[in-house]
């Protein structure tokens, strides 16, 4: 048995499928929670093969200091996951960007204080490198946000970028202070199957062009993609990895919201895909963001953006989460029809909420 290591925001879209995924590998895995009595956030890591035998709940809260103090003793390795994200906070200093940074000093303190952790890996953002006035061609792990123009602009999750690149300063501050074996992993948009029963907010993003949620598609309009599953073989990867260090881009596609909408229009023809947007010229080019550090080191993704697609929209199908369609009926070709049908097939005779 491998382990044990440590999961923080184990009920969360990335840190259920982490879990999952190193119970597979054998991990014995504390997953921790802010309420372990929430059966519906936790039945689904209860359920996973494995967790009878190498899983236990533990509470934990980023804004109790010392409450990662009992989970991390005697572990060998802390995957931090774990972060407070409300766009609509009306206090986002006190309530986001402080628990964020406080939070990741209190696991780190901890880690400190077991002296039995390897290694730490903490899930950054892609907000903490291209948040920035004008957009370049392309970015790697040396780049940084710029947090003035994000507290003078006031973008919309501007908290959320600042919070989490002034945690992962500060954690990196701390690793080298204490001697903690730390390393970063920057995902970008986060698309692929889920195990929670709630609608991951990435794929809230991810399928705003299907469900017309309008808000959204500004984030997509040059936006890069990672796997769920790529992404959780990442951290596994990088975590075992003797070679490892410093921070890692894990970002398999880059992409227009032109692009995205062609490939949903003939993919998906079951739902009403805009393919014009104002404001956004047509030859608008993509922004890169190079995992290449991380394929150096031998990691190889293996996901197709169709992949990632077909198997987040399977999900949310399942659960009851997009509508079926969103072509009318009477607009609906043989084509749309058969695609419906499969849609509901795969459903089981669930109840669809039709948004």
């Amino acid at each position: 048995m491998k382990g044990p290591v440590v999961v923080t925001g184990a009920s969360g879209y990335v840190g259920s499928w982490l879990v999952m995924k190193l119970l597979q590998e054998g991990y014995a895995v504390r997953a921790t929670v802010r309420d372990p009595s929430n059966q519906k956030k936790v039945k689904p890591l209860l359920d996973l093969p494995g967790s009878d035998e190498r899983l236990t709940i533990w509470k934990a809260d980023l804004a109790d200091e010392g409450s990662f103090d009992e989970v991390i003793k005697g572990c060998e390795g802390v995957f931090h996951i774990a972060t407070p994200m409300d766009f609509d906070s009306k206090d986002p200093e006190n309530e986001i960007i402080k628990p964020t940074i406080n939070g990741i000093l209190s696991i780190m303190r901890s880690c400190k204080e077991a002296g039995t952790v390897k290694r730490v890996v903490f899930t950054s953002s892609a907000g903490t490198v291209n948040v920035q006035e004008q957009q370049l061609p392309e970015y790697d792990e040396t780049w940084w946000s710029d947090m003035e123009f994000c507290r003078r602009v006031k973008m919309t999750g501007w908290m959320y970028f600042v919070s989490k690149t002034l945690a992962e300063k500060a954690a990196w501050e701390f690793a080298e202070e204490n001697g903690i074996h730390f390393i970063s992993i920057i995902p970008t948009l986060v698309v692929g199957p889920f195990i929670t029963t709630s609608m991951p907010p990435s794929m809230i993003t991810a399928l705003s062009l299907l469900t017309g949620n309008e808000a959204h598609y500004s984030i997509l309009k040059q936006v890069q993609l990672v796997h769920l599953d790529d992404l959780c073989d990442t951290h596994i990867f990088l975590y075992e990895h003797p070679d490892a260090t410093g921070r890692y881009i894990c970002s398999s596609h880059d992409v227009t919201i032109y692009q995205l909408a062609k490939m949903f229009k003939e993919r998906y023809p079951q739902y009403k895909v805009p393919q014009k947007f104002e404001g956004i010229d047509e030859s608008i080019a993509s922004v890169h963001f190079s995992s290449k550090k991380l394929m150096e080191l031998g990691y190889k993704f293996k996901y197709s953006m169709e992949d990632m697609f077909d198997s987040a929209i399977e999900s949310c199908l399942e659960k009851g989460l997009i509508p079926l369609q969103t072509v009318e009926e009477e607009q609906g070709s043989e084509v749309v029809k058969k695609a419906v049908d499969v849609a509901a097939e795969r459903l089981n005779e669930q109840s669809v909420l039709i948004a």
